[in-house]
């Protein structure tokens, strides 16, 4: 019983790690404006942070298949914590002790090394728990993410309505807390092996799997269909719709980080009634459908609507596939997690670009390039009927 209460403590720093996820991602964007305006950065040099942190997140993504196992995951967990601290708090500090531009990116490169880490490791640490109903505790777990972007947003719009925005760079070291007491916390959770020692599937054998390549096209599809609808958001309620700035981006990533987020406490509360493929593929209709409402609706209220509706459907994709591959490969390990969140990235890279490229080619059309991204969820269906036929022979 006690060990049981133990392991609770891990989902509880497993949690924490998705919130420091969401900070790493979040916060630096909201601060773009004002390091244009204070250091003099160009809008190129600013869009190069973004690169620079999910170029980082990748590379970590492929390279940690490899090496975790071999430093181990406690260290590497608390390497990621450390890092992603040093990183949120040199936002603030490292550009007033050298090149303005030289401390922003030191602390991307940073921050970006923890959140590839954390990316990779929370959830295999969460998954060899030994806790009931796996896939609504990995649902459960990916809901933190959301619940840290809606956190990170609404906090610092609070900080900065009441602080005033000229206190930012306090306000990056306060976000830095949050690693830093999970890093403390992990020190003392207990951590189970996701596979028992030398049963581990190699990584040679993991990649000639073709069950393997079919969860990995299942999470470039997720991500997919998450980012190619988050990113552009906000610019598609204000410049297609013809909303404000601040309703944009109400209306944009908060609400759909709002919305993920719940749709993933719900299919927790619901997993035991309802089979887990059958609810992604219904979650893809869905999502087809909400692309369709936000691209083709007449009135700009029905066209928000869809844009929620997509946050509220893509939820289950990222952590269900997770829970798939668990299933499907119980001996990948971490290196199956690894690479799956690479795959995943690579979708949330790809995506977005996809539908600012067409936009691009129909004269800054989002409708047309959110019309495009319709293929991601539309495959991520087949894709599930092809995995259930797969393990049912």
């Amino acid at each position: 019983m006690r060990l049981q209460r133990s392991y609770r403590h891990t989902m509880a720093a497993c949690y924490l790690g998705y919130i420091t996820q969401a900070a790493v991602n979040i916060f630096a964007p909201l601060l773009f404006l004002t390091f244009q305006s204070e250091y003099h950065i160009s809008l190129e040099k600013i869009t190069l942070l973004v690169t620079l942190n999910f170029g980082i997140q990748l590379l970590v993504d492929l390279l940690s298949a490899r090496f975790v196992d071999r430093l181990g995951v406690r260290f590497s967990i608390l390497v990621a914590h450390l890092l992603a601290a040093l990183g949120l708090a040199g936002l603030g500090i490292l550009p007033e002790l050298m090149s303005p531009y030289t401390g922003l990116v030191l602390s991307v490169c940073c921050y970006a090394v923890g959140g590839g880490l954390i990316e990779v490791l929370i959830s295999p640490i969460a998954e060899a728990c030994p806790t009931e109903r796996k896939e609504a505790a990995m649902s459960l777990l990916h809901s933190f993410y959301c619940w840290g972007c809606v956190l990170v947003i609404l906090g610092s719009t609070a900080f900065f309505t009441f602080a005033g925005i000229s206190h930012w760079r306090i306000l990056a070291c306060l976000w830095a807390l949050i690693p830093l007491g999970n890093f403390l916390y992990f020190t003392h959770v207990p951590i189970a092996p996701l596979v028992e020692e030398g049963k581990a599937m190699p990584l040679s054998a993991l990649l000639r799997s073709r069950l393997f390549w079919l969860l990995a096209l299942l999470m470039v599809c997720a991500g997919a269909s998450e980012l190619s609808m988050s990113q552009w958001a906000s610019a598609f309620a204000e410049s297609g719709l013809g909303v404000s700035k601040a309703a944009g981006d109400l209306a944009g990533p908060c609400v759909f980080a709002l919305l993920m987020g719940l749709s993933r406490v719900i299919y927790a509360r619901i997993s035991q009634r309802v089979e887990l493929t059958r609810f992604m593929a219904w979650c893809g209709v869905l999502c087809i459908f909400s692309y369709l409402l936000a691209v083709f609706a007449p009135w700009p209220v029905l066209s928000l609507l869809g844009c929620g509706l997509c946050g509220l459907s893509v939820g289950i994709m990222w952590p269900g596939t997770f829970s798939l591959a668990a299933r499907g490969l119980p001996t990948g390990g971490t290196a199956l997690f690894a690479l799956l969140a690479l795959a995943g990235d690579l979708g949330c890279t790809s995506g977005p670009t996809i539908v600012g490229l067409i936009s691009e080619f129909y004269g800054g059309q989002l409708r047309a390039g959110l019309l495009a991204a319709i293929v991601f969820p539309l495959l991520l269906v087949l894709l599930l009927v092809r995995f259930r036929q797969s393990v049912q022979k």
